[in-house]
């Protein structure tokens, strides 16, 4: 008999599936979740845990009757409940010997490519010594500009990262509908959903309990970030010990979403598309964009018509066209006022223009990513 695939799938665990309805942790969902985790990882597979709760955790324990609004107190608020939630985890899993691990994180973290390359590093080295990291955003510090929103795009993150085979996002849901089950009898749900579509993000609705920050939008947004990086995902409930076995299988109570035409994102691209900080902007003519967006090759200097901004060689620019149609982004070999003056003009005279610099291109294709990875 052939021996099944050993899966790496991270799990998103959400506040209302993880706590009581006015707050705290329930020891019952918290206990539910790790035998599921543990009985996974008893099957061979490797499992990262991103788990939302530090908020929900902690307001009682500052004397607060719901979550607050301010966000020092939520600051402050998280602060308490991590140590509580992680806690909790780490004694709920030590039943079975599993050691534990808290990554607590920020955009921050991703920001440079260095970073991203050692929280990558990072989780790799837990895996492979059978560890369980979990994951928050770290709510104590986060700043708005700073944040993933909330913990599911940070999940669809770290599965594309790690080249997860599954992301699961459990929540009180059981999936995606074409309607809200909530107000409307009639709505039915969607079981799998191929592509996400404008059509399918309209069905979404928001968050869906008070201690929660997203609902099924985020997810479904989670989701198409999920798709683009080449991970598949599985939205919906689920009980028992072998609930998380039952969607790695085809058997679960929610929506499933990918097909088998998914193309993996290497990590590069990863941090281009999505961390890295854009820099300046570059102008290119009709003929770059088809060379970039038809024909798969890189960026030279005959097409660049405009240079915006100033930035060093190795940073991240955009690339639009005349009309403004933004066609992606990359690293450039070049600074900006070398491209200035190369633009228009051959690989071979940027190349002569006295930088040291013996690239024929200024955006190598293997490092641009076109925003089609978006759609």
């Amino acid at each position: 008999m052939q021996e099944k695939k050993r899966c790496r799938i991270v799990v998103k665990i959400g506040s209302s599936s993880l706590t009581e309805k006015a707050g705290g942790i329930s020891l019952s969902k918290l206990t539910d979740h790790v035998d599921a985790l543990a009985y996974m990882k008893q099957l061979g597979h490797e499992v990262i845990l991103v788990s939302s709760g530090a908020v929900a955790a902690g307001f009682h324990s500052l004397g607060f009757a719901q979550r607050p609004s301010s966000m020092e107190m939520i600051q402050a608020t998280a602060a308490v409940g991590q140590g509580l939630l992680i806690y909790t985890y780490s004694q709920a899993f030590s039943k079975f010997h599993i050691p534990v691990a808290q990554l607590l994180l920020t955009r921050r973290d991703f920001s440079t490519r260095q970073q991203f390359t050692n929280a990558h590093n990072t989780l790799t080295a837990l895996l492979q010594r059978g560890a369980v990291p979990i994951i928050n955003e770290n709510d104590t510090v986060s700043i708005d500009e700073l944040t993933f929103g909330d913990n599911d795009m940070l999940s669809a993150l770290v599965a594309g990262a790690i080249h997860a085979d599954l992301l699961i996002i459990l929540t009180d849901t059981d999936g995606l509908y074409n309607a809200n089950p909530r107000t409307d009898p009639t709505a039915k749900k969607i079981p799998l959903v191929e592509k996400i579509t404008p059509e399918i993000e309209a069905m979404a609705s928001g968050a869906g309990s008070d201690v929660g920050t997203g609902g099924m939008r985020s997810k479904v947004i989670a989701a198409k970030t999920a798709l683009s990086f080449g991970v598949k995902v599985f939205v919906g409930e689920g009980v028992g010990q072998e609930k998380l076995y039952q969607i790695l299988e085809g058997n679960g109570n929610g929506t499933y979403f990918g097909s088998t035409e998914l193309s993996t994102m290497n990590n590069k691209k990863q941090w281009i598309a999505f961390h890295a900080d854009v820099k300046g902007c570059l102008v290119v003519d009709g003929g770059a964009k088809m060379a970039l967006m038809e024909m798969g090759k890189s960026l030279l200097p005959s097409g660049i018509i405009e240079v915006r901004g100033q930035f060093a060689q190795g940073d991240i620019v955009e690339v639009i066209t005349a009309y403004g149609d933004r066609l992606g982004k990359g690293v450039v070999n070049y600074a900006s006022d070398l491209i200035e003056q190369a633009m228009g003009h051959d690989s071979q005279y940027a190349m002569s223009l006295g930088s040291g610099n013996n690239r024929p291109e200024i955006i190598h294709r293997d490092e641009w990513v076109s925003y089609e990875w978006r759609e």
